[in-house]
């Protein structure tokens, strides 16, 4: 048996998933803001192995780009060995054709064989299944096991009277007895890499399904009077496995448990649980209120003392102490310090909210950057604009920055103040301090200090309803008001 001290972790991701019913890899489908793939390599990562490597199969250039994509976003500089396993022919053969991949046929460690469909499987499971193992004396495999209150489908862990693995049995191989067995294998294995080398090639197929099992390697090394332990995990849903789109919905909900509870246990107030939905890279400060139905995604930040909720989501947002975010769908943007957000608000990508400020009830934003106490209070489209300290947007303005070809930028300055309905037709600079009446239409630059108005004085065309439109609803409501004005004055002459 080998010395090595070095560590390989092998995830396999070759398996087709029919149950899932779906396009898209099983192990490409994502609970907590991870797909189940990622959950895998990121569990590995974190025991600091010497080779993390993946078996793919089925839709493998899918599967591939997406271990580039983790390996890029995580700057994981070993890079992911990547073994093809072209027909799919049981665990024992994928594991074979890993070992078979130049980087591995010659490494001399612990190799651990995990899968990339059991997506509550932590880094803390990994370390303590390799702790066990390299228990003096180290083990030729430790399998990780679980109970099962119903053991269905699982493979039986047969140990005997001194607590040692005999082997594992399939459900379609086990007897009567053996189904009885509520210790179950998790898929998740410690070998010694030389043992391991050795029994794959003493595998064969005689078995119910004709494949070659992973499992039959811990019969293979009593019978070469090697160590086999079993690791039993008290928490069996760390490796529960997900084969359909129920049981992935069913981890989702308890990766989301634990994930608010670790925010409560964190200082955060989070007031209904069940509700709220919390990504596992999300950052929550202390004193967080998180109220009913909010949905916090990828790397969003919450800051200290902030509120966020009712029925919000925000997604990849950085959002400053204090701050208050209402009924607000929002990415990829910042929001500051002490700024206030909603109700129904859309904040969308690379749109900066600064220190006090406000983007009110629904208000639009893109693409904007919004100073220090300024404010966008009421129904308005802020995109593509950059707005200054301490300046209020009047209700129902639209920054219009599309001219059908092109994007153009507004600026506002700091201290101005425009009227309800101004249209600003970018590109347009509008100075500090500078005013804008109500319904103003502003096409040119407005200097800073400066009064801008548009149109002419108005005018009213007295009975044009009803010349117009005679016969409809206003025209008859306009004659009963002349009638009903005629009669008020008819009284005010007799009574004068």
């Amino acid at each position: 048996m080998s010395n090595g001290s070095a560590t390989a972790v092998v995830i396999l991701a070759a398996g087709q998933g029919t149950r899932m019913k779906s396009d898209t890899p099983k192990m490409l489908h994502a609970i907590g803001g991870r797909t189940m793939l990622e959950h895998a390599l990121y569990a590995a990562k974190g025991i600091n192995p010497d080779e993390i490597a993946v078996v793919v199969g089925h839709q493998r250039e899918k599967v591939i780009d997406a271990i580039g994509t983790w390996a890029s976003d995580t700057e994981h500089s070993n890079g992911v060995v990547i073994a093809h396993q072209d027909e799919q022919n049981g665990t024992g053969h994928a594991v074979q054709c890993a070992l078979e991949h130049p980087e591995l046929q010659n490494f001399d460690g612990t190799i651990l064989v995990t899968t990339s469909d059991v997506p509550l499987l932590d880094s803390e499971a990994l370390q303590a299944l390799l702790e066990e193992h390299n228990r003096k004396p180290r083990a030729a495999v430790t399998v990780l096991t679980s109970t099962a209150d119903n053991p269905h489908g699982y493979g039986r862990i047969v140990r005997n009277a001194d607590g040692e693995v005999l082997r594992i049995v399939e459900e379609k191989d086990a007897s009567d007895e053996e189904r009885e067995i509520t210790e179950v294998n998790s898929g998740v294995y410690a070998f010694d890499a030389e043992t391991l080398a050795n029994a794959l090639k003493q595998l064969d197929t005689n078995n119910a399904q004709g494949e070659l099992y992973l499992t039959d390697v811990i019969g293979i090394a009593r019978e070469a009077d090697r160590s086999v332990r079993g690791h039993r995990l008290a928490d069996a849903t760390v490796v529960a496995g997900v084969n359909d789109r129920v049981q992935l919905a069913t981890l989702g909900r308890e990766l989301n448990r634990r994930t608010c509870e670790a925010a409560m246990r964190g200082g955060a107030t989070i007031v209904d649980p069940d509700t709220t939905w919390i990504d596992v890279e999300v950052e929550i400060g202390r004193d967080v209120t998180i109220l009913p139905g909010t949905q916090l995604h990828g790397k969003t930040v919450i800051g200290d003392g902030a509120t966020v909720g009712p029925d919000t989501t925000l997604t990849n947002m950085v959002v400053g102490k204090r701050a208050s975010v209402v009924r607000t769908h929002g990415s990829d943007s910042e929001i500051g310090e002490d700024a206030t957000v909603g109700p129904f608000t859309y904040i969308r990508p690379n749109t900066k909210l600064g220190v006090g400020a406000k983007l009110g009830g629904f208000v639009e934003a893109k693409n904007a950057q919004i100073g220090n106490g300024s404010k966008v209070p009421h129904l308005t489209y802020v995109g593509d604009a950059e707005i200054g300290e301490h300046s209020n947007i009047g209700a129902s303005s639209v920054f219009v920055n599309y001219d059908g070809v092109n994007k153009h930028r507004t600026v506002i300055g700091s201290h101005v103040r425009t009227g309800s309905d101004t249209m600003f037709i970018a590109p347009v600079t509008v100075g500090d301090g500078a005013y804008s009446g109500a319904g103003t239409v502003i096409k040119d630059d407005v200097p800073p200090g400066a009064l801008a108005v548009s149109g002419g004085r108005q005018r009213n065309i007295e009975g044009w309803v009803e010349r117009k439109r005679p016969g409809t609803a206003a025209a008859e409501a306009a004659q009963a008001a002349q009638v009903a004005d005629n009669a008020d004055n008819n009284k005010e002459d007799q009574e004068g």
